[in-house]
């Protein structure tokens, strides 16, 4: 409860007009710190003075190093939460957090990119498809060994078609969806 309370008083803190909660039960507490931090209906009129973004700022490649524990957390939270959304669960615990479809959209996002520029990994190694399926198919055992049963395999199929695909899938609830009405009829 008190990283739910840090997490809400950050995101009030930070200027967020509203917040979402991974069970009802969290509610009273979310409610409680924005009406405290934010009596007013928003915070637009909140602005950063430290932050000047222009267009080319939003357009420009980060700089950094990806490390194989990110991308292996990126396939790993991918698997996961599609599992999870196959069963017919929103949401999913992973890695001591509550991840819902933004996270798993994210992580895909982010393996699509780093194929499609050719990333590198800390350690010199491109990122490109052949990787990711040795790295996905290690993380699925993984999953396969924490789990009992589940929808993994078909998680981590759809996950890498997101990944390989030669154009960016809009939503990855589009396919996952596919495949359950699929198999209802």
């Amino acid at each position: 409860m008190e990283k739910v309370r840090a997490d809400k008083e950050r995101e009030a803190g930070d200027g967020h007009d509203g917040t979402w909660v991974a069970h009802p039960g969290l509610v009273a507490i979310a409610k409680e710190i924005f009406d405290r931090e934010m009596p007013q209906p928003n915070q637009i009129a909140r602005k950063r003075q430290d932050v000047h973004a222009t267009a080319s700022d939003l357009l420009a490649v980060p700089k950094g190093t990806i490390a194989e524990a990110g991308l292996r957390q990126n396939l790993n939270v991918g698997i996961g939460y599609i599992e999870a959304w196959l069963r017919g669960i929103g949401c999913a615990p992973l890695y001591h957090l509550m991840e819902d479809a933004a996270t798993a959209e994210i992580s895909r996002a982010q393996v699509w990119q780093w194929i499609r520029h050719g990333a590198k990994l800390d350690d010199g190694r491109t990122i490109d498809v052949a990787l990711c399926r040795k790295l996905l198919d290690e993380e699925l055992a993984r999953c396969r060994e924490d789990a009992r049963g589940g929808r993994y395999e078909d998680a981590a199929r759809l996950f890498s078609e997101l990944i390989e695909a030669p154009t960016f899938p809009e939503f990855l609830t589009m396919p996952a969806y596919d495949m359950i009405t699929a198999e209802s009829a």
